[in-house]
């Protein structure tokens, strides 16, 4: 077997290296500007943003995304008061690391910065666009590493991996998840170099690249890479069985390398995953039908049933069907390739499989967040067959092929006129591939394949806008798809009203119960409990439900308290109201110091056990006031259905269908109590579904039985001078109450108690990134408790002594305090963070280790064979001899 060393194909001139590079360029630019183009173009088709006035801002778009990218904002400008550790605006202060590394290390994310920030939807805009132009040309590269061919025809094929029905569907509302698509060509590119036995060092720090951009995409492109790795090399023909072996150890040292110095990324979103609010149970439904998944290789249409979407458009379709005739290509090869993409599509369907790539953990949501690697093996296969110049039988059977599979599949779903439209663009494709073979005899062929390309180019351009276009009009006629409208001229007035108010660290600003996205704190400002993400601490979660908030999703996403006491609690001076005109009052609070001295009090240890299941939510907030303040008043039926006392409060019998025009549900039952007058009245009901009204007031109520959502302890108003009160709760079927709901505030009672705790805040306290310091007041032994939910990762020191982990009362943050203490220093370290940076330590040593060895060396590694070029090539062979295009597979 022939040796040649990267030295001696060398070209020596500079001028012919840079005349090179530019070819080089010039396919990858193409796929990167035909992908953006084509997206843009279905976009501004559309009226969809930033090219008309449709949102974008679907789901976790605009719930998630944005909002983190506008803290992403914040963070670059120093205009928050939290930093890459802590996040003291959102849940009333969580962790934000494994945040940042899941959510916005996207490097395109960090264009953010240059945008002002009101326009961030325009940056976030920008992550989707130019990752499918990375990612498109990527896969140009990859693909002429796969097999030489044709700079323009990869770039074509790449487009449709670009804009595959992964990208349309799924990956454009997920920012972080888009650099998957750049994942799998780069790791692709970083295993051919082991093949080749080339670049261990460059190869390394691109699975580093691609794993510190998205852990979770990059763990499934490492592992469709690896499957597309062990073909290549059990295809390879002549290579012996040690230089297999040489080359797969080259890719797995390679790859745990490249982990190693992205570990943090690991680490502590591991640690953050494993202390976070576990979310609703999901069950696999089974596999979809499987003419449903087979019609998904048909572009333009989305179904009513959840399937794989890995359509890469008719170029690549027409492609992979042609594969199994054309004889250029080895049977063995063939077969292999269909195997592969056979396994893997069957994988995204068997529930043990479905775990494996998503990291043994059933998402809560589309199990098939994967399909992007399979669309990525369809182009590959689509390339094989096109480099191997398929004769126009062979493309032809093809042709029939698909003919077949829409025939099949016409009648499912997602098999719409979009789809049937982009099957006679096929046609149009297939033409195009074929008209140079039909003139090759005369003397215009040449001129005839630069028109045959550019119909194809146009064929390619036209039908993925339209294809994208077809799918975005789909998406939005689903009600959970409807766009959220995020940084609206109402969220930047109430922005406005909330910084003129901002009193942050001595107080809180709260955006309140509404929500212009799940993350209102991270978006329009202020330190409120609403806090969506997959990592809400569980610590968290439990001590705000404890003490009266409510909450979605079983607990991953918090709200805001909404009562006197719970804002009293968390040092909220002020909170957003939203008005019947649509636009919203600031409203002031009575605060609590942040920071107060509790005399006597003994902690609980950290993870320790809560408050007793038997207290009321009254009973808790008292505990943590360390007062007595409410009324509970008994409950009297006075009309409408007969409650029934059941374990722990009481089942109201359904209380009929919802009067016209009202939305109330029947008269419903009404219970009757006393209280002092002039005191606060609030209900509390977390499981309850319906109405609630009373004392002139009227709230909704989203509770379940199952507690996946909960409502908050909510006002009702002002007790009557005569001291009673009526409480109606309206719902439709058989609903629980606790069984006492009702809480009353003696305005004296509870404004004693905040006065108190003021004598007992410190003297001075001030917050920095992910660190606080408060100058206490002077007294004897006992606990300080901060309005600060206890979550791992807190340190505190007394009076400058050793750092030990803080401890709970109530469920929030408490020191212990000996006697004379006077000042507290606490510092939030992200579990997890050690053990990564060392990881990362250890690799970046073995990645200096192996490029001081190659410079000791003085040469590059041999490869395993000899580098190929490109060579001349026409899209059709026409009478080709036998066995054309042998030469180089894999």
């Amino acid at each position: 077997m022939k040796l040649e060393t990267a030295a001696s194909v060398r070209p020596t001139p500079s001028r012919p290296v840079r005349r090179r590079t530019g070819r080089r360029a010039a396919a990858p630019g193409l796929a990167a500007l035909l992908s953006m183009g084509a997206y843009c173009l279905a976009l501004a088709s559309y009226g969809g943003y930033p090219f008309g006035a449709r949102s974008r801002a679907v789901n976790d778009l605009g719930n998630q995304f944005i909002p983190f990218h506008a803290r992403l904002w914040d963070l670059l400008h120093g205009t928050t008061s939290g930093d890459l550790f802590f996040n003291w605006n959102s849940g009333y202060g969580v962790p934000f690391l494994a945040d940042f590394l899941t959510y916005v290390m996207n490097p395109f994310s960090w264009l953010v910065g240059l945008f002002p920030r009101h326009l961030v939807e325009l940056p976030v805009f920008l992550v989707t666009l130019l990752s499918i132009g990375l990612g498109a040309a990527l896969m140009t590269v990859f693909l002429g590493r796969l097999q030489p061919g044709p700079g323009p025809l990869r770039a074509l094929l790449a487009v449709g991996y670009g804009l595959c029905a992964w990208v349309l569907c799924d990956g454009f509302a997920d920012p972080m998840w888009m650099w998957g698509l750049v994942s799998l060509p780069m790791t692709g590119i970083a295993a051919d170099w082991c093949l080749h036995r080339r670049r261990w060092v460059a190869g390394t720090l691109l699975c580093a690249l691609a794993w510190a951009g998205n852990f979770y995409t990059a763990a499934m492109a490492s592992l469709a890479t690896a499957l597309v790795l062990l073909l290549r090399l059990a295809l390879a023909s002549g290579m012996p069985g040690r230089e297999r072996l040489r080359a797969l150890g080259r890719a797995v040292s390679m790859l745990a390398t490249g982990i190693a110095l992205a570990a943090p990324a690991l680490t502590v979103t591991l640690a953050a995953s494993r202390a976070a609010q576990p979310a609703p149970a999901v069950e696999y439904p089974g596999p979809p039908p499987l003419l449903d998944q087979l019609a998904q290789l048909l572009p333009g249409g989305r179904g009513t049933v959840e399937v794989p979407n890995v359509s890469v458009g008719m170029l690549g379709l027409l492609l992979v069907a042609a594969l199994p005739f054309v004889r250029a290509v080895p049977l063995r090869v063939r077969a292999g390739w269909y195997v592969l993409a056979v396994a893997v599509a069957g994988s995204f369907v068997w529930e043990p499989t479905i775990l494996l790539w998503h990291g043994f953990a059933l998402p809560n949501g589309s199990p098939f967040r994967a399909a992007f690697v399979l669309s990525g093996m369809l182009v590959m296969m689509a390339w094989l067959a096109l480099a191997h110049r398929p004769r126009v039988r062979e493309l032809a059977g093809g042709a029939v092929l698909v003919t077949l599979l829409a025939w099949v599949c016409r009648d499912r779903p997602s098999v719409g006129s979009a789809t049937w439209i982009l099957v006679a663009g096929g046609g149009v494709a297939l033409g195009a591939l074929v008209a140079p073979a039909a003139f090759s005899r005369r003397a215009a062929g040449p001129a005839v394949r630069t028109v045959a390309t550019a119909v194809l180019t146009c064929t390619v351009l036209l039908g993925s806008a339209y294809s994208a276009f077809s799918l975005t009009a789909l998406r939005d006629k689903i009600a959970w798809f409807r766009p959220k409208v995020t940084l609206s001229p109402r969220a930047l007035a109430a922005q406005r009203g909330l910084a003129a108010r901002d009193d942050w660290p001595r107080s809180r600003t709260d955006p309140g119960p509404h929500e212009f996205a799940n993350n209102d704190p991270l978006l329009i400002g202020g330190e409120g409990g609403s806090y969506y993400s997959s990592y809400v601490p569980a610590a968290t979660a439990r001590a705000l439900r404890g003490l009266g908030a409510g909450w979605y999703i079983n607990g991953r996403h918090t709200l805001s308290l909404e009562d006197p006491v719970g804002r009293a609690l968390m040092g909220v001076s002020s909170y957003l109201e939203p008005r019947d005109d649509g636009r919203f009052t600031v409203r002031p609070a009575a605060p609590a110091p942040l920071v107060t001295v509790r005399r006597g009090l003994r902690t609980a240890v950290p993870g320790g056990p809560g408050t007793p299941r038997a207290e009321t939510v009254f009973a808790r907030q008292e505990r943590a006031l360390g007062a007595r303040v409410y009324e509970i008043p008994d409950l009297t039926h006075r009309t409408g259905p007969a409650p029934v006392r059941d374990a722990g409060g009481w089942l109201l019998p359904a209380a009929g269908p919802p009067a016209p025009g009202t939305g109330t549900h029947g008269s419903g039952t009404v219970f009757r109590a006393r209280c002092t007058p002039g005191g606060t009245a609030v209900w509390y009901a977390p499981s309850f579904h319906g109405q609630v009204s009373g004392l002139g007031g009227r709230s909704g109520a989203l509770g379940r039985r199952d507690g996946t959502t909960t409502n908050p302890v909510r006002t009702l108003g002002t007790v009557p001078p005569d001291g009673g009160l009526s409480v109606r709760f309206s719902g439709a079927g058989l609903q629980h109450i606790p069984e006492h709901p009702i809480g009353c505030l003696p305005p004296r009672r509870f404004a004693a108690a905040v006065r108190s705790l003021r004598l007992n805040g410190p003297v001075k306290w001030n917050t920095g990134g992910h660190e606080l310091v408060a100058e206490l007041p002077p007294g004897g032994a006992g606990s300080a408790v901060l309005a600060l939910p206890a979550v791992p990762g807190w340190g505190c020191s007394v009076d400058g002594g050793p750092s030990r982990a803080a401890g709970s009362f109530a469920g929030l943050l408490a020191v212990p305090l000996d006697s004379g203490a006077s000042r507290l220093s606490c510092a939030y370290t992200p579990p997890g963070l050690v053990r990564g940076l060392a990881a990362s330590g250890a690799g970046a040593l073995a990645l200096a280790a192996a490029a001081l060895a190659a410079l000791l060396r003085g040469r590059r590694n041999p490869s395993f064979a000899t580098p190929q070029k490109n060579v001349p090539f026409r899209p059709i062979c026409h009478n080709c001899p036998a066995g054309d295009g042998d030469r180089a597979v894999p």
